[in-house]
């Protein structure tokens, strides 16, 4: 059992969010916590300077209530939403947080994945925690 679960949650894609809960909360001790993450990909800074100054808060807001509501109701899961290159910043997030499991939904791999990774894939090869991959 985990006593400090991260789920990486991408609201861009159509993956059921519960299911990784429900796996999370499976494995998790009694008095463990579950982390749900969203990682906004950064904009280039050649591009942000056309953009108003608050477009990130703006994002970074607007997201958070997006996974809030993706969550629903539970009232176990802390969440948090961060910018940065999605499987790298997942892995630092895991270690800052000091978490001992992460529990990442997969999609099935396209031929660019084969040279540049999935974020799952990423993960699994940096995190030097347990990583359960949903299929």
């Amino acid at each position: 059992m985990y006593k400090n679960i991260l789920v990486p949650v991408a609201l861009d894609h159509e993956h059921d969010t519960s299911i990784s809960l429900n796996i999370a909360r499976r494995l998790l001790a009694d008095g463990g916590m579950i982390t749900a993450l969203h990682v906004i990909e950064g904009i280039p800074q050649f591009a942000a300077v056309y953009l108003p100054e608050d477009y990130k808060d703006k994002q970074q807001s607007a997201a958070l209530e997006h996974l809030k509501s993706e969550l629903g109701e539970a009232q176990d899961v802390s969440c948090d939403v961060v910018t940065g290159h999605a499987g790298r910043t997942i892995h630092e997030y895991a270690e800052k947080l000091g978490a001992d499991c992460i529990v990442v939904a997969s999609h099935r791999p396209g031929f660019k994945d084969h040279f540049l990774g999935s974020t799952a894939a990423w993960v699994v090869r940096h995190s030097s925690c347990a990583v359960h991959v949903l299929k």
